[in-house]
């Protein structure tokens, strides 16, 4: 597992210094991960909190670059929604409002890799 997270940028005070995952979305993403890792898909992940984005990869490998990225943008939560996945080639497979509509996009590929 890797965790990176930033020096905090000075802001106004009270004001959220990087974007982070919360709880719930962490716990409906490491489900799905678990899930990937049992069935032999995915076998490391790493996260980035940064001022504007929060990232989950997924790695096939420890070496290599991600396999997928889930994002949290809130600065488009008024827009496309701030939930996306991406893939390796960095073509946005999937984004909307809802963190558990955007990842039924991997799920479609657990249920190839079990077949």
């Amino acid at each position: 597992m890797n965790v990176q997270n930033t020096t905090p940028f000075p802001g106004k005070p009270g004001q959220d210094d990087q974007v982070a995952f919360d709880r719930k979305e962490l716990s409906v993403i490491l489900g799905l991960y678990g899930r990937m890792v049992a069935a032999g898909e995915w076998r490391d992940y790493g996260m980035s909190f940064l001022r504007d984005v929060a990232i989950f990869s997924v790695f096939r490998r420890t070496a290599e670059h991600p396999m997928y990225r889930i994002e949290k943008r809130p600065k488009l939560r008024g827009r496309q929604g701030m939930y996306s996945v991406i893939g390796m080639d960095g073509q946005i497979l999937k984004r909307g409002h809802e963190l558990k509509t955007v990842l039924r996009v991997l799920e479609r590929k657990l249920i190839r890799a079990i077949d």
